[in-house]
């Protein structure tokens, strides 16, 4: 099964069975066996990075990542999410004081989709469109944060701080274990993921054909319901972020997947920040 991050569908970023971000698979050294147990995806022939290492008891135990300078270590990830999240932060500010108008913030939309998905397929992680991308969305979410504060006054700090409570929160109940990331997990979200997403889909489409409303999830009580899932089911993605950049980590992912990893962690924490701020101008009755 693939990772219901689409930037985390790659190499060793990849879902086939067992617990997330690694391939199951019998275990690689001489010996028993060990049924699910992960393979290290960088463990090829010729491959410069992390060896898999056998754990007590023919068990398995992730290695840590070598000491070199060219690998996936949590300061690069920290580094590089927060050059990507700058960058949206920026141009949303210059967006928000520009005040552009809606024509502008629709294709700035348009352009960061675009971006978005052609670095989704692709094989290597591009800074350029990476950042590009946080470019594009930042003056998409600037503009409609400033129309939306206009009409709910306060509703675009608000949503930062439900964002950053939401990710402090899952990221403790991560390093507390209280969340484990396990198959069953993952595959619980990716169809939570894909059930919200193509619900969305056919209510937009029925509100373009109808009055304008479509089927409601987006006003009044049921809107601020469905807001609420989509904040619980953008919690549970970065809950599988985590596992993802723990997992490179450990393994010693080449230091450009720390991009890759930025880009999710931006796209997760965009879902949550635009799902905060339409509850909060349902709540204020904009």
């Amino acid at each position: 099964m693939r990772s219901s991050n689409p930037v985390f569908t790659r190499r060793g970023f990849s879902r086939d069975g067992g617990y997330a971000g690694f391939n199951a698979g019998p275990q690689p050294q001489t010996g028993t066996p060990y049924a699910g147990s992960p393979t290290n995806p960088y463990a090829q022939p010729g491959n410069p990075y992390a060896q898999p290492q056998a754990g007590p008891q023919g068990g398995f135990t992730p290695p840590s990542a070598p000491a070199r300078a060219d690998v996936m270590t949590i300061d690069s990830v920290v580094s590089r999410t927060a050059l990507t999240l700058g960058t949206v932060v920026a141009t949303a500010t210059a967006a928000w004081i520009a005040d552009l108008p809606l024509g502008v913030a629709v294709a700035a939309a348009l352009v960061a989709l675009v971006l978005a998905l052609w670095q989704s397929f692709k094989r290597q992680p591009s800074p350029a469109l990476i950042l590009g991308y946080a470019a594009f969305e930042g003056l998409f979410l600037g503009s409609v944060s400033n129309a939306i504060n206009q009409g709910a006054p306060g509703a675009a700090m608000q949503a930062v701080i439900g964002t950053m409570a939401v990710f402090a929160g899952v990221l403790f109940m991560y390093k507390q274990r209280i969340i484990r990331v396990t198959a069953r997990f993952t595959q619980f979200v990716l169809a939570a993921l894909v059930g919200f997403v193509l619900l969305s889909m056919v209510n937009l489409v029925v509100a373009l054909i109808g009055d304008g409303n479509g089927l409601g999830l987006r006003d009044g009580g049921l809107g601020v319901a469905f807001g609420v899932l989509g904040i619980l089911i953008g919690a549970a993605v970065l809950a599988l972020d985590f596992k993802q950049v723990e997992d490179g980590i450990a393994y010693g992912a080449p230091e450009s997947e720390s991009w890759l990893a930025a880009f999710g962690l931006t796209l997760t924490l965009v879902w949550i920040y635009m799902e905060f701020l339409r509850i909060i101008a349902i709540l204020q009755g904009d």
